[in-house]
């Protein structure tokens, strides 16, 4: 016990060490490092719990999968330098590299990192099904692959999958950090500790991590693509204030965050969006499309016999607030108005020009609200909207808006954990919500309101045959032009039922360092720093 509390301190030591030097050396040496927040802590740097942005995030940087994503969230080959898919979409093989190593390790033989084998592909999928792992992942998987044998390695540089039924946003699952490759030696040898020690195959490697404080990576020198990383290491801290983030980037502290916040977005952002004057010496501002549908949830079992269980009531307040104007004032235009349906901007299949959404047309809803006997709100009882916190400005705005049109709308303010627990449990009849893409396909969105789906994600509670017919039509399509029609008549159907309140489509917004070049944005918030360096962007 001595030894292990001595070893202990030792490391402890090294750590902050090597904090030290990043933080107080200057110019060229200090760029070597990449330094970075996140508002949540990391709770693992095992991929198969990859659930949280925070785990995501730190698990890309260490770990590859079979294939990846691009800028424009494109499926890319990693592991896999090709693939082919039967015709009948059911089995898809998968060619691999055979330069791609596993990070130095004392698991290993000699301490060095070995080959990654497609059995350590099959090794890596079969244990996110594995109950005993007990992996959040496990629904990637699940239904979708074959009962029998749904992984295989015929030779060392060969990976088969096969599923069930022809599900063409397979390719996009693969690229989730749930499906990155690990090994059997480095689980079985470290048991449960190896949650700790991130051995991938990934640009980065884990040096030291301290929970809940910081996680420093270093640089893959064997990685195969052996013109990256550029930077040769990565600093990972996690301030929960999003404020105190702010100021440490402003005084060149962190290189990068994520995220805004009313307690600092005026002073960084101008009402256009756009970075100050000011700050434009000091900082840069990227936003891209974010696969994030925010909205109002209605529990359409709990409304039956209630107004909100008329359609026309719904729509109404679909055009009864002025979604642009929201995001002036509240967010800087950070954001564009959900005014095409659920499926957010960012993805192939968005077209609003072919699915008209819902835009502010006060007099066309209390025209719709007359129709359902409730003239300027008259008879209407008031309703309660469930919000958390950090919302309640939005909906504040929303509400007053509602109430020129004579509805009363009482905000009922709940942590975020309690508010999700009554969706599940079909407890909130009228709540706030959003809903973020796992892989880059409109079928993500789309599966929100299928109605064999349980409260998550169907916390609507939304049934209806033809988006049903619609739905298992679309998952058996494999040409994309035709799936991507039926995308569009499903939209259709949810903009005229309304279920939902469409809010806004996100936009992910990073705040970094002037010196910070290369950074590659993506519409699914993901954190890729192979092509990140430092320097002078004249």
């Amino acid at each position: 016990m001595i030894r292990l509390c001595f070893l202990s301190l030792i490391s402890f030591f090294l750590f902050w060490a090597c904090e030290d030097v990043t933080d107080q050396t200057t110019g060229a040496e200090q760029r070597q490092v990449f330094r970075y927040n996140i508002n949540n802590v990391v709770t693992s740097l095992d991929p198969a719990f990859a659930r949280s942005q925070a785990n995501i995030w730190v698990t890309n940087h260490i770990f590859d999968g079979l294939v990846e994503l691009d800028g424009d969230l494109n499926v890319q080959p990693c592991i896999a330098q090709s693939w082919d898919i039967s015709e009948d979409g059911l089995t898809y093989t998968f060619h691999l590299r055979d330069d791609i190593y596993f990070h130095h390790d004392d698991c290993f033989s000699k301490g060095k990192g070995r080959r990654v084998l497609a059995s350590d592909v099959v090794y890596s999928f079969n244990r996110i099904l594995d109950k005993k792992v007990a992996s959040p992942g496990s629904w990637i998987f699940s239904g979708r692959v074959a009962e029998e044998t749904p992984f295989m390695a015929p030779n060392d540089s060969t990976f088969v999958l096969r599923l069930q039924a022809p599900f063409r946003p397979m390719l996009g699952i693969l690229t989730m950090q749930y499906c990155s490759v690990v090994a059997r030696e480095a689980v079985e040898t470290y048991g449960r500790a190896y949650r700790s020690r991130g051995i991938g195959t990934g640009p980065f490697k884990v040096k030291n991590w301290l929970e809940n404080q910081s996680l420093f990576l270093s640089k893959n020198e064997d990685y195969f693509r052996l013109e990256q990383p550029y930077i040769d290491a990565i600093r990972v801290r996690f301030i929960a204030d999003r404020k105190t983030a702010y100021l440490e980037v402003l005084g060149e502290k962190l290189d990068l965050i994520s995220g805004l916040e009313s307690s600092f977005i005026n002073e960084l952002l101008t009402y256009e969006g756009e970075l100050r004057a000011d700050k434009k010496e000091r900082l840069q501002f990227f936003k891209n499309p974010f696969l994030n549908s925010e909205y109002l949830g209605i529990n359409m079992k709990l409304a039956e016999g209630t107004p909100l269980g008329d359609k026309r009531v719904r729509q109404a307040l679909n055009y009864g607030f002025d979604r642009q104007q929201m995001l002036a004032t509240l967010r800087n235009n950070v954001g564009k108005p959900a005014d095409s349906g659920f499926t957010p901007r960012g993805l192939p299949s968005y077209a609003p020009e072919a699915v008209p959404g819902y835009r502010y047309d006060p007099a066309r809803a209390r025209q719709l609200l007359a129709e359902a006997g409730y003239p300027n709100g008259e008879g209407l009882p008031e309703l309660t909207l469930l919000v958390s916190p950090d919302y309640q400005d939005l909906c504040v705005f929303i509400v007053r808006q509602w109430e020129d049109l004579g509805v009363k709308v009482k905000i009922d303010i709940m942590e975020s954990a309690t508010l999700r627990q009554l969706m599940r449990s079909e407890q909130a009849p009228f709540f706030r919500a959003s809903w973020i893409a796992d892989y880059p396909d409109a079928e993500s969105f789309l599966t929100v309101f299928y109605s064999k789906n349980p409260p998550s994600p169907n916390y609507t509670r939304f049934s209806n045959p033809q988006f049903d017919q619609l739905y298992e039509q679309a998952l058996l399509e494999n040409d994309d032009e035709k799936r991507f029609a039926l995308y569009r008549e499903m939209e259709k159907i949810v903009i005229d039922e309304a279920p939902v309140i469409f809010l806004f489509y996100d936009e992910t917004a990073l705040v970094t360092g002037k010196s910070v070049l290369g950074l590659d944005g993506n519409a699914l918030n993901l954190l890729n720093l192979e092509k990140v360096h430092f320097g002078t962007s004249e």
